[in-house]
């Protein structure tokens, strides 16, 4: 079934390839990520298997990635059928390899890397997921074909290349720490193994490997002062994919710099990885909040958002064991609220044509539907009740505060009302006032079901865990988070 889970979205994106009738194309793109979530589904009822000597499969921590990766997907695929038909270029349709086909094509295969790179259990093999993952995102960032958005793939490009270099250098440093320990031969590089030997790998190296892993997986993942390339992509993406950039792609590189942080623990040096995860945290949270206040594109505040987001789960995932449970509800919480939020910025942008936050203004009126979604988001991306994410923030303060962390909680704190009063001012004016353009004369052409649906799921979902988290998924998410401590 593991096999059939990766193999499906590259098969579907191959065919996306081939495709020449669009309206066909747009069924392959939702049915190919409804069959994917269906597998995740599958494995997850299943059991989950983990192997010493496999490089492929799915542990506990790999599959809460796995299901958000999925679920999200899913919902962005069904999404994006309707962006399609709104951003259709005449003039090619019925071309193979037409401009849509290396669109959806791509997206699948982004897909497919992008669970390679959750199910990769060998850090080899996880390297090379993580760089295919900037390949076959590259295409979608400029999909649009402006220059801004060909200057902000060639900066994604460029910074997450250097990146991804670092995090070789990461996993060479790491293999010559095991390398002194080949007493019944060569150590495997899966992480498992280097787990159930950590006691006997070099110390000076294996910190070095988890530096250039903090700095090159870090970077794909958006920790700041290496974020550079983040705001531009998402600002500059079609919204389905900057949805899926800022709530899947993240992600993935983060599990790497977990996985290796679990390795140090269980080594006994995980004080070194834990004070680094903290600091490059609360240092991400603080430029964010500095660089939300005023933001003018409400595409790149988003962007600025997930930074602060991934600071935040560095800080879970470094702080202490009490912070752990946290730090994965919250993952999850991040990945749904803010594909709602770049969904709905969509519509936005549909209906007003551009990203300019001062341009935009009663949306309520305008777009009702949309309108809602907004505020909702804002509340949920900040923290607020009853929405999931206000769990998994107090869950991580809590156990800041048990393990007398007073500094990051004080930090931490901070950072979070600077960028609620920053977030605030921008996203109030945006949906009440005056409005900034006349209603639409085709209103259903920006409030059809492909476009509205999605991040009403999304919605639902993220208040569902506010108020009630289902045993399941309980279960899975306390198994990953004792697999943090290297477990």
């Amino acid at each position: 079934m593991e096999w059939l889970l990766l193999v499906t979205p590259f098969a579907g994106g191959a065919w996306c390839f081939w495709i020449v009738q669009d309206t066909l194309r747009r069924i392959v793109l939702p049915l190919t990520a409804a069959m994917h979530f269906i597998f995740t589904l599958l494995i997850w009822n299943g059991g989950l298997r983990q192997t010493t000597h496999g490089w492929i499969g799915v542990d506990a921590l790999g599959m809460t990635f796995l299901l958000t990766l999925s679920f999200l997907f899913m919902l962005v695929a069904f999404y994006t059928r309707g962006y399609l038909a709104e951003h259709a270029c005449p003039e090619e349709s019925g071309r193979r390899l037409s401009h849509e086909a290396v669109f959806t094509g791509s997206m699948l295969v982004f897909l497919g890397t992008m669970t390679l790179a959750i199910m990769s259990l060998h850090t080899g093999v996880y390297w090379m997921a993580i760089e295919a993952t900037t390949l076959a995102s590259a295409p979608l960032i400029i999909y649009q074909r402006s220059s801004r958005s060909l200057e902000a793939v060639w900066k994604y490009l460029l910074i997450c290349s250097v990146g991804i270099a670092m995090a070789l250098l990461g996993n060479i440093a790491l293999a010559v720490s095991a390398s002194f320990e080949l007493k019944a031969g060569a150590m495997p590089m899966t992480f498992q193994a280097l787990n159930l030997n950590a006691g006997v790998l070099q110390p000076i190296w294996l910190k070095g490997a988890f530096a250039f892993f903090l700095a090159g997986y870090g970077t794909k993942m958006g920790l700041a002062p290496m974020h550079t390339w983040l705001p531009d992509a998402h600002s500059e993406a079609p919204s389905p994919i900057s949805a899926l950039l800022s709530g899947a792609l993240l992600n993935c590189a983060f599990l790497g710099i977990l996985r290796a942080n679990g390795i140090l623990t269980r080594a006994g040096f995980g004080d070194f990885s834990h004070r680094l995860l903290v600091l490059f945290g609360l240092f991400s949270m603080l430029l964010a909040g500095c660089l939300i206040i005023r933001q003018a594109d409400f595409k790149r505040l988003l962007a600025y958002s997930s930074i602060e987001h991934m600071g935040l789960l560095a800080i879970a995932a470094g702080a202490c064991a009490q912070t752990h449970f946290g730090a994965m509800l919250h993952l999850v919480n991040h990945s749904l609220t803010k594909g709602m939020l770049f969904l709905t910025a969509g519509n936005i942008l549909s209906a007003y044509q551009t990203k300019s936050a001062r341009d935009v203004s009663g949306l309520l009126r305008i777009l009702p539907v949309s309108g809602m979604l907004w505020i909702a988001g804002f509340m949920a991306i900040c923290g607020a009740p009853p929405f999931g994410m206000f769990i998994s923030e107090i869950s991580i303060m809590y156990g800041l505060g048990q393990a007398r962390q007073w500094l990051v909680l004080g930090l931490l704190l901070l950072a979070l009302s600077v960028i609620f009063i920053g977030m605030s001012q921008i996203v109030a004016p945006m949906a009440y006032g005056k409005p900034s353009i006349t209603p639409p004369i085709e209103p259903e052409r920006h409030g059809s079901l492909w476009r509205n649906l999605p991040p009403l799921i999304l919605c639902g979902a993220i208040l569902m865990l506010g108020v009630w988290l289902p045993q399941p998924l309980s279960l899975l998410l306390e198994q990953a988070a004792s697999m943090l401590g290297g477990s």
